[in-house]
C-alpha cells in the first residue's frame, strides 16, 4: 500500500464520464486497486524512451505509471520548425494522458529511489521548477540551483510509489561547459517552451529594428543571429531561420533585410562531424551561397546582457554581447545554444547514493560475502557520468569507495545487476558500446524494452539490443537537406528533403499530428508562416 495520495478524491458518480474524470484525478490509493495482478512499471520521464516505452507496454500485464514535469512529449527533430513558424507548437506535442493509452501519470519530479523497498519518492510539481527555460530566465545546470529561486518560497508536497519495476528515462540537459552568462542570457532548443521564447525574441528583434528611433548600429546589432553549435539541431535552426528571414519577413520589413547576419559558431574544426566530408562540404558550400556564416574553432568565453561598451544595457533593445577568443565582443539580437548535453541533476545527486543494497533483486557477478555490509553506488561511465547498464539495459551495482562514484570501463572488481531498475535514453550507456544520445536510439532502446518485457524474456540470456542505424538527415534550407544511409548511401538536395520531410512526418505518434503537420505545410506554403507574437 502506497502512503500518500497525490489529492483528495471526490466521490464521482458511476457513468462513463464520471470514471474518466476519476482516472485523471487519480490518487495512489486508487492506483492500487485497480492494479489487479499486473506488474507496476514506473517510467521516470516523458521523453522518446519514456513516452515510447509507455506505450508499447501491455496493459494486461503491466500497469504504467509515468513521472515527469512534463505532462506531454515532444517530437523534438521539429522544434526548429515550431520555433520560426513553419508549424505549429500543438504539432509537436503528444499527452501523455492520451484517452486510449491506458496510461497512469503523475506531474512531479523524482527525488530519490530506495532500490531495496522499491520505492520512489516523488515531490508533485505544484511548484514549477524552471525546466530547460531559455533567454533571460534560469536554466537549470543542478538540482540545488534550479530549487533555488522556487524553493525557498515553496516546496512541493512529497509522496512515495512503490514499483515493480523501474524505467529510469529522465533525459539530459543541454551542456553549457560552465561558460559565464549562458544559463542566464542564452535560448536552448530542447522544449516546447525554448521554441516559443526563441519565436518571440526573432519577432522582437525585427519590431524593435524597424522603430523609428533605433540607430543603424543597434539595428545590425538585433539582427545578428548567433548559433552556437555545428550539430544537426545548431545547422537545422539557422536553416530555418535563414527561410523565415528571406521568404516572409523579408516581404513585411524589406529595408531590414541587408542587415540580417546569421552565424554559426562551433569548437570544432568543421560543422557537421558525424556526416562524410563530401556532404559536409555541400552544406558549407550551401551556407556560404546563402550568406550564413560558419565560423570554427571559435571559443565562446561569455554571453552578457547589453551591447560592448555599452553603460546601460536596458536601452540596448534587449541585446546581448558574445565574447569570443578569437573575435573578441560582438553584439547579437539573439543565441541560440545547442552544444550537446549534460547528465540531468537527477543521475548527479538524487541517485548519488545507494540506500541499502536490494538483496532481492540484485545478482552478483562475482563472489562476494555479506553484501549488504558494503556500501554501493551506481555504476557510471568515467566521462559522462551516464547509468553503465547491460545489453538488456539493466542498471549496475559497483562497491563505493570512499567519494569515488565513477568505476572504470575494465574494472574487476564485484558488480550486481538489478533485475528491475532500467535506464534509457539519454542516460544510459551501453557497456558493449557507447550510443550517439539522440531520438533515434532512445525510441529503439524503449520499443526493444517494451517487446520484451512484454514476452517476459528480460531476465533470460538471449540476444542483448543492438542498434540499427537508419541513418542520420539534416536540413539546410530552402527545401534543400543532406542524408546519410547505412551503408555509405548519400542523398543530397531537394530529393533528401523530400525524404527528411517524409521520415519525420511518418514517426510521428499520433493521427492526429500526422494529419496536422502536412496541413500546416501547406498552409505556410500557400499563405506563409506565422509571425504573430503572442
Amino acid at each position: 500500500m502506497i502512503s500518500t495520495s497525490v489529492r483528495n478524491t471526490r466521490a464521482f458518480p458511476r457513468s462513463p464520464v464520471g470514471k474518466d474524470l476519476l482516472r485523471r484525478g487519480v490518487s495512489t490509493k486508487e492506483l492500487d486497486a485497480t492494479k489487479g495482478d499486473r506488474e507496476r512499471v514506473v517510467i521516470l520521464g516523458s521523453g522518446w524512451a519514456g513516452f515510447v516505452l509507455s506505450r508499447q507496454l501491455d496493459k494486461k500485464k503491466f500497469q504504467p505509471v509515468v513521472v515527469s514535469p512534463r505532462t506531454y512529449f515532444v517530437f523534438t527533430p521539429l522544434l526548429a520548425s515550431t520555433a520560426v513558424g513553419t508549424l505549429e507548437f500543438r504539432t509537436t506535442l503528444e499527452s501523455v494522458r492520451a484517452r486510449s493509452a491506458g496510461v497512469e501519470f503523475f506531474q512531479g519530479w523524482a527525488d530519490d529511489v530506495n532500490f531495496n523497498e522499491k520505492r520512489v519518492l516523488i515531490e508533485d510539481a505544484t511548484v514549477r521548477r524552471p525546466l530547460q527555460l531559455s533567454g533571460k530566465a534560469f536554466h537549470a545546470a543542478s538540482l540545488a540551483e534550479a530549487d533555488q529561486s522556487q524553493r525557498s518560497k515553496k516546496k512541493g508536497q512529497v509522496f512515495g510509489l512503490t514499483y515493480d519495476k523501474l524505467v529510469i528515462a529522465v533525459g539530459c540537459y543541454s551542456q553549457t561547459f560552465g561558460t559565464p552568462g549562458v544559463k542566464e542570457n542564452a535560448f536552448f532548443l530542447k522544449d516546447v517552451v525554448d521554441a516559443r521564447k526563441i519565436r518571440k525574441r526573432i519577432l522582437e528583434c525585427f519590431e524593435t529594428a524597424a522603430l523609428p528611433t533605433t540607430s543603424d548600429r543597434l539595428r545590425g546589432q538585433l539582427l545578428n543571429f548567433a548559433v552556437v553549435g555545428g550539430g544537426p539541431t545548431g545547422v537545422e535552426f539557422a536553416a530555418e531561420l535563414f527561410d523565415l528571414c528571406h521568404e516572409d519577413l523579408r516581404k513585411l520589413y524589406p529595408t531590414l533585410i541587408p542587415h540580417i547576419k546569421i552565424t554559426i559558431y562551433d569548437v570544432a574544426p568543421k560543422i557537421l562531424p558525424m556526416f562524410d566530408s563530401s556532404l559536409a562540404e555541400y552544406a558549407l558550400n550551401l551556407f556560404r551561397r546563402d550568406g550564413i556564416q560558419i565560423k570554427t574553432e571559435h571559443h565562446i568565453q561569455e554571453l552578457r546582457p547589453g551591447l560592448p561598451g555599452s553603460p546601460n544595457p536596458n536601452t540596448d533593445g534587449g541585446c546581448f554581447t558574445l565574447k569570443t577568443k578569437e573575435d573578441g565582443e560582438v553584439g547579437v539580437g539573439m543565441c541560440v545554444w545547442s552544444t550537446g548535453l549534460m547528465m540531468n541533476p537527477f543521475i548527479q545527486n538524487a541517485l548519488d547514493d545507494v540506500h541499502t543494497y536490494p538483496t532481492a533483486s540484485a545478482h552478483l557477478s562475482n563472489q562476494l560475502e555479506n553484501p549488504s555490509a558494503q556500501k554501493w553506488s551506481l555504476k557510471r561511465h568515467p566521462k559522462t557520468g551516464g547509468l553503465m547498464v547491460d545489453d538488456h539495459f539493466r542498471v549496475k551495482l559497483v562497491p563505493r569507495n570512499g567519494s569515488q562514484l565513477t568505476a572504470p570501463l575494465n574494472s574487476s572488481s564485484p558488480e550486481a545487476t538489478m533485475q528491475d531498475v532500467f535506464a534509457l535514453g539519454d542516460v544510459a550507456v551501453l557497456e558493449k558500446a557507447q550510443l550517439p544520445a539522440t531520438a533515434q536510439v532512445a525510441n529503439q532502446e524503449a520499443k526493444w524494452l517494451g517487446k520484451k518485457l512484454n514476452k517476459e524474456d528480460i531476465q533470460g540470456q538471449g540476444e542483448g539490443f543492438n542498434f540499427k542505424n537508419l541513418g542520420v538527415m539534416t536540413y539546410l534550407g530552402n527545401m534543400k537537406a543532406i542524408m546519410q544511409a547505412e551503408g555509405g548511401t548519400e542523398v543530397k538536395g531537394r530529393m533528401a528533403w523530400l525524404i527528411w520531410r517524409g521520415a519525420y512526418l511518418t514517426q510521428t505518434v499520433s493521427w492526429r499530428n500526422k494529419l496536422l503537420i502536412p496541413i500546416y505545410w501547406s498552409i505556410n506554403w500557400i499563405f506563409g508562416r506565422d509571425i504573430s507574437r503572442f
